[in-house]
Protein backbone atom coordinates (compact mmCIF):
# COMPACT_ATOMS: atom_id res chain seq x y z
CA UNK A 1 0.00 0.00 0.00
CA UNK A 2 2.93 2.31 0.71
CA UNK A 3 4.09 1.86 -2.88
CA UNK A 4 0.68 2.90 -4.21
CA UNK A 5 0.71 6.02 -2.03
CA UNK A 6 4.23 6.98 -3.10
CA UNK A 7 3.34 6.42 -6.75
CA UNK A 8 0.21 8.58 -6.40
CA UNK A 9 2.36 11.34 -4.87
CA UNK A 10 4.90 11.08 -7.69
CA UNK A 11 2.18 11.38 -10.34
CA UNK A 12 0.63 14.34 -8.49
CA UNK A 13 3.98 16.11 -8.68
CA UNK A 14 4.35 15.24 -12.39
CA UNK A 15 0.82 16.54 -12.99
CA UNK A 16 1.63 19.85 -11.35
CA UNK A 17 4.90 20.14 -13.27
CA UNK A 18 3.00 19.42 -16.49
CA UNK A 19 0.40 22.07 -15.68
CA UNK A 20 2.97 24.72 -14.82
CA UNK A 21 5.02 23.88 -17.91
CA UNK A 22 1.92 24.21 -20.10
CA UNK A 23 0.94 27.56 -18.61
CA UNK A 24 4.42 29.09 -18.62
CA UNK A 25 5.60 27.68 -21.96
CA UNK A 26 2.52 28.90 -23.82
CA UNK A 27 2.64 32.29 -22.07
CA UNK A 28 6.36 32.71 -22.82
CA UNK A 29 5.75 31.95 -26.50
CA UNK A 30 2.56 34.05 -26.74
CA UNK A 31 0.57 30.98 -27.79
CA UNK A 32 -3.19 31.14 -27.26
CA UNK A 33 -4.55 28.32 -29.45
CA UNK A 34 -5.37 24.78 -28.33
CA UNK A 35 -2.44 22.46 -27.68
CA UNK A 36 -2.02 18.92 -26.41
CA UNK A 37 0.15 20.29 -23.61
CA UNK A 38 -3.10 21.13 -21.84
CA UNK A 39 -3.97 17.46 -21.30
CA UNK A 40 -0.65 16.31 -19.81
CA UNK A 41 -1.76 17.74 -16.47
CA UNK A 42 -5.07 15.86 -16.48
CA UNK A 43 -3.58 12.60 -17.75
CA UNK A 44 -1.10 12.52 -14.89
CA UNK A 45 -3.68 13.56 -12.30
CA UNK A 46 -6.37 11.09 -13.34
CA UNK A 47 -4.45 8.19 -14.84
CA UNK A 48 -1.60 8.59 -12.37
CA UNK A 49 -2.54 10.04 -9.01
CA UNK A 50 -6.25 9.14 -8.86
CA UNK A 51 -5.66 5.67 -10.32
CA UNK A 52 -3.06 4.78 -7.71
CA UNK A 53 -5.13 6.25 -4.88
CA UNK A 54 -7.97 3.98 -6.03
CA UNK A 55 -5.58 1.02 -6.07
CA UNK A 56 -4.60 1.92 -2.52
CA UNK A 57 -8.24 1.83 -1.38
CA UNK A 58 -8.90 -1.41 -3.28
CA UNK A 59 -5.80 -3.02 -1.83
CA UNK A 60 -6.89 -2.02 1.67
CA UNK A 61 -10.35 -3.49 1.07
CA UNK A 62 -9.57 -6.64 -0.95
CA UNK A 63 -5.80 -7.35 -0.73
CA UNK A 64 -5.80 -8.06 -4.45
CA UNK A 65 -2.10 -7.47 -5.15
CA UNK A 66 -0.47 -10.67 -6.32
CA UNK A 67 2.69 -11.73 -8.12
CA UNK A 68 1.37 -10.63 -11.51
CA UNK A 69 0.35 -7.17 -10.32
CA UNK A 70 3.87 -5.76 -10.44
CA UNK A 71 4.38 -6.83 -14.05
CA UNK A 72 1.04 -5.38 -15.10
CA UNK A 73 1.81 -2.10 -13.32
CA UNK A 74 5.16 -1.85 -15.14
CA UNK A 75 3.23 -1.83 -18.42
CA UNK A 76 0.81 0.70 -16.95
CA UNK A 77 3.67 3.04 -15.98
CA UNK A 78 5.32 2.65 -19.38
CA UNK A 79 2.03 3.32 -21.15
CA UNK A 80 1.16 6.38 -19.08
CA UNK A 81 4.60 7.95 -19.35
CA UNK A 82 4.98 7.16 -23.05
CA UNK A 83 1.61 8.78 -23.67
CA UNK A 84 2.55 11.84 -21.61
CA UNK A 85 5.92 12.25 -23.31
CA UNK A 86 4.31 12.08 -26.74
CA UNK A 87 1.70 14.63 -25.66
CA UNK A 88 4.51 16.95 -24.55
CA UNK A 89 6.42 16.46 -27.81
CA UNK A 90 3.30 17.10 -29.88
CA UNK A 91 2.39 20.12 -27.73
CA UNK A 92 5.84 21.70 -27.89
CA UNK A 93 5.88 21.39 -31.68
CA UNK A 94 2.41 22.99 -31.80
CA UNK A 95 3.44 25.91 -29.60
CA UNK A 96 6.69 26.49 -31.48
CA UNK A 97 4.92 26.16 -34.83
CA UNK A 98 7.32 23.46 -35.97
CA UNK A 99 6.33 21.89 -39.26
CA UNK A 100 6.56 18.13 -39.00
CA UNK A 101 6.81 15.75 -41.91
CA UNK A 102 3.85 13.43 -42.26
CA UNK A 103 6.08 10.55 -41.18
CA UNK A 104 7.22 12.31 -38.02
CA UNK A 105 3.68 13.33 -37.17
CA UNK A 106 2.52 9.75 -37.68
CA UNK A 107 5.38 8.46 -35.52
CA UNK A 108 4.39 10.74 -32.64
CA UNK A 109 0.76 9.69 -32.97
CA UNK A 110 1.75 6.04 -33.24
CA UNK A 111 3.89 6.14 -30.10
CA UNK A 112 1.09 7.89 -28.20
CA UNK A 113 -1.26 5.20 -29.48
CA UNK A 114 1.05 2.46 -28.22
CA UNK A 115 1.08 4.19 -24.83
CA UNK A 116 -2.72 4.25 -24.79
CA UNK A 117 -2.87 0.58 -25.78
CA UNK A 118 -0.50 -0.36 -22.94
CA UNK A 119 -2.65 1.65 -20.54
CA UNK A 120 -5.84 0.01 -21.72
CA UNK A 121 -4.53 -3.56 -21.67
CA UNK A 122 -2.94 -3.20 -18.24
CA UNK A 123 -6.10 -1.58 -16.88
CA UNK A 124 -8.21 -4.50 -18.11
CA UNK A 125 -5.73 -7.01 -16.66
CA UNK A 126 -5.88 -5.28 -13.28
CA UNK A 127 -9.68 -5.25 -13.36
CA UNK A 128 -9.76 -8.97 -14.19
CA UNK A 129 -7.40 -9.65 -11.30
CA UNK A 130 -9.58 -7.57 -8.97
CA UNK A 131 -12.72 -9.32 -10.20
CA UNK A 132 -11.23 -12.74 -9.35
CA UNK A 133 -10.40 -11.60 -5.83
CA UNK A 134 -13.85 -10.08 -5.27
CA UNK A 135 -15.54 -13.29 -6.52
CA UNK A 136 -13.41 -15.39 -4.14
CA UNK A 137 -14.61 -13.30 -1.20
CA UNK A 138 -18.25 -14.15 -1.92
Amino acid sequence: MKRYMNTALLYAILAMVGGVFYREFTKFNGFTAKTTLSVVHTHYFLMGMVFFLLLLVLEKSFSFTGPKTGRVLVFYHVGLNLTAVMLVIRGVTQVLGTTLSSGMSAAISGMAGIGHILLGVSLVLLLVQLKRVVQEIR
